[in-house]
């Protein structure tokens, strides 16, 4: 069975997104496109069918990641779903786990910024309405806990790649 990663944000068409298709790069690099699937989600209910915001498709793009996806909401089903659920900040954090109302699931609930190493950031800055830098910062800071995640991934799993 593969390890399911869901990655949550807000709206799922910024952070959530671009970190759920930075992962599926590491991923298909390490050869383990077998042993670990992700996904993505938003907490809100705002973008629904939506595609990635194109700023944030061009910053992804110009470090070769292209982002795919439609954006869906967070569902209760996702707690069964996934073994591991990824929240951009403390509000989607809050957010998730609060609809965990028996706490059942509050160990598959993370903060990926937990997994960064060079990076001092706890949270990933919502870029939706800044500029141009700070979606090139969501994408370096997204690269840095992702790759810190594969690692870990790699180490409690136990996976190895083709």
């Amino acid at each position: 069975m593969p390890c399911k990663l869901l990655f949550v944000c807000l709206g799922n068409i910024c952070r959530s997104p671009s970190a759920e298709n930075i992962m599926n790069h590491l991923v298909e690099q390490a050869g383990l496109s077998d042993s670990i699937v992700c996904d993505s989600a938003g907490t809100s209910s705002y973008h629904i069918g939506s595609s990635p915001d194109r700023r944030m498709a061009a910053a992804a793009k110009s470090r070769g990641i292209i982002l795919k996806g439609q954006a869906r909401q967070f569902q209760q089903s996702d707690f069964e779903e996934f073994d591991l659920i990824l929240a951009m900040d403390q509000e989607n954090y809050r957010n998730i786990l609060f609809l965990d109302s028996q706490g059942k699931y509050q160990d598959r609930v993370k903060l990926i910024c937990d997994f960064a190493s060079h990076h001092q950031e706890r949270e990933v800055p919502d870029p939706y309405y800044g500029g141009t830098e700070g979606f090139n910062k969501v994408i370096d800071l997204l690269l840095d806990a992702c790759e810190g995640l594969l690692e870990n991934l790699i180490s409690t799993h136990e996976l190895t790649g083709k």
